[in-house]
């Protein structure tokens, strides 16, 4: 069942991408950033077993928010991702803030939610941190590659649209693993044993490079509906 979920949130994870391109062009990818780090900064507190790895949650949400850039790269542009990339990180401060306070109020007598709040959040800004931390740096890492890359691949075939699948894949596979690293070490540390963290943070590189693979075939698309 875990697997099949996550190729499921896989599905909707990187169609949502292309549908809220097609609907509302980068500002829609714009949008689409801010959700995703919104909903995988509360899902990575679930630690799951899936594919016979033990695994945060959250890898395939914040896979999206690499696809989203990478797409506003390829269509849009360098400063166009950069402004991707300051979504993310504006919408990961607006959730550090607002989470932040959500556990200090004082719940009213007839309350029952506040205790479900007070342990799922209570350990958020910690998380976040590490999360804003990793996602500024990796993304950062992930634009400047993306089209690092774009320089080199032109002037070996001449094209400027051919080995989109080469700078797509090797810039997100590079920034992923920095990404992964510096948020769950930064995060986890002292929450889980240091060769459990290993363990985590390798099974959890792993499904990044299932599903920066298996983005390939949708930035393929976001070209096509762009063109159309």
């Amino acid at each position: 069942m875990n697997e099949l979920l996550l190729i499921i949130t896989l599905l909707v994870s990187f169609g949502g991408t292309l549908i809220f391109l097609k609907f509302f062009g980068k500002g829609g990818l714009f949008a689409w950033i801010g959700i995703c780090t919104v909903l995988a900064n509360i899902e990575v507190t679930l630690l799951v077993h899936a594919f016979g790895m033990d695994q945060t949650l959250g890898n395939t949400l914040f896979a999206a928010t690499f696809l989203a850039t990478d797409i506003l790269s390829e269509l849009y542009g360098k400063r166009d991702a950069g402004k991707g990339v300051l979504a993310g990180i504006f919408t990961n401060l607006s959730f550090i803030l607002l989470s932040f306070m959500w556990v200090r109020y004082t719940p009213a007598e007839g309350d029952w939610a506040s205790p479900f709040v007070q342990g799922l959040f209570s350990n958020t800004p910690r998380m976040l941190l590490s999360s804003l931390i990793a996602y500024v740096i990796s993304e950062a890492i992930d634009v400047w590659l993306y089209h690092a890359w774009w320089k080199l691949t032109e002037r070996r075939t001449g094209s400027h649209t051919k080995m989109l699948w080469f700078r797509n894949n090797f810039s997100t596979l590079i920034s992923q693993f920095v990404n992964i690293v510096l948020f769950n070490f930064g995060a986890f540390l002292g929450i889980y044993s240091f060769s459990e963290l290993l363990a985590i943070t390798a099974s959890c590189y792993v499904i990044y490079v299932a599903t920066s693979l298996l983005d390939t075939p949708f930035i393929y698309l976001a070209r096509k509906l762009a063109a159309a």
